[in-house]
């Protein structure tokens, strides 16, 4: 399986494989032709309560990681994307801003079966904006 994130505002390229949005809101000011998507799958981001609770604050990740990996645990979305990984690179397209503190980066740990990576050693001293 070959999962790989990347941010709705890069440019797509040939590498990405399979692009799906993992988002359960629409990245801000992109036009559907541009963001050059093969599936949109929203089940798979979030609930809206954990995401607002999150806000994006670098100081709740990992509790943040621990409430979405239970979240996955129970989601059948997951192993759609699985699935869709079994043979081919699967682009999971995001819109956060911070590209160390997101849901995406979760969510590519939990289908690739191995630990966060890039969780900033610093998070906690981390000013939130």
């Amino acid at each position: 399986m070959t999962f790989q994130i990347k941010r709705a505002y890069e440019p797509a390229e040939r590498s990405d494989g399979m692009r799906i949005l993992v988002d359960r809101l629409w990245p801000r000011g992109v036009k559907k032709t541009t963001l050059k998507l093969d599936r949109w799958i929203k089940e798979v981001a979030p609930t809206p309560q954990l995401r607002q609770w999150f806000g994006h604050k670098p100081a709740r990740f990992a509790e943040f990681s621990r409430r979405y990996r239970a979240e996955l645990a129970a989601n059948t979305a997951v192993a759609e994307l699985r699935k869709l990984g079994g043979r081919k690179t699967v682009t999971l397209i995001y819109a956060a801003r911070d590209p160390a503190v997101n849901h995406a980066l979760v969510l590519e740990s939990v289908l690739q079966r191995r630990p966060v990576r890039g969780i900033p050693r610093d998070i906690k001293k981390r000013k939130t904006p």
